[in-house]
């Protein structure tokens, strides 16, 4: 049985888990499932995952595995992309839990916003609240990148791919990157890796 996922293209945090299985060239079926049509509401898609969020993988004996994060610590384990010693990885999960409790919150919220549910002129407050705290987000990813190529590790992890996910589509909720080189530097040596896509579908 092949891994499954159910994922929203439109989706950073279900692009993360398209990622880290194209790097590893791990053959999966993608099933698309569009959240804004309550695809995930359904009795069936609860049965699978009680939190009716994706993304969601049916590992290959069968077990669901629910959050984007988890995921990608899941296939991560044993591979370059999770760091062989203790300090690293609690950096990783560091830049981890930074990209869950500081950015997703602000970039992706605010793309979603203005991208996905077109929902800018009822939620203007929540939209203009979210601007200086992502800038915020960015600035330390900006200063970090400035003296570390990567997030976490020495070399690529799944912190950078958490963080690349909404990243790379900042724009997208009112985010310019123009005066963040770091940050677009890393996004460009991001997208050198076999098996890199960006985020399609809004």
């Amino acid at each position: 049985m092949a891994v499954r996922v159910w994922g929203m293209s439109s989706s950073g945090n279900c692009h993360k888990v398209r990622l880290i299985l194209d790097y590893l060239k791990i053959p999966y079926e993608w099933i698309e499932t569009d959240t804004r049509h309550k695809a995930t509401q359904t009795d069936a898609f609860k049965q699978m995952n009680p939190n009716a969020r994706v993304p969601l993988v049916q590992l290959e004996d069968g077990t669901y595995l629910p959050e984007s994060n988890a995921i990608l610590y899941y296939f991560a384990q044993g591979t370059s992309f999770w760091p062989a010693d203790k300090l690293s990885q609690a950096r990783v999960l560091q830049w981890m839990f930074f990209e869950q409790y500081d950015h997703e919150p602000r970039i992706a919220v605010n793309r979603a916003i203005q991208s996905i549910f077109n929902t800018i002129s009822e939620r203007r407050a929540e939209y203009e609240g979210n601007l200086s705290k992502g800038h915020r987000a960015l600035s330390i990813m900006e200063k970090h990148l400035s003296e570390n190529p990567w997030f976490g590790a020495g070399t690529t992890s799944i912190a950078d791919i958490a963080l690349y996910a909404y990243t790379h589509v900042a724009d997208e909720g009112g985010f310019s990157l123009a005066d963040y080189p770091h940050i677009r530097n890393w996004l460009g040596a991001m997208e050198k890796i076999s098996g890199h896509s960006r985020m399609t579908g809004k």
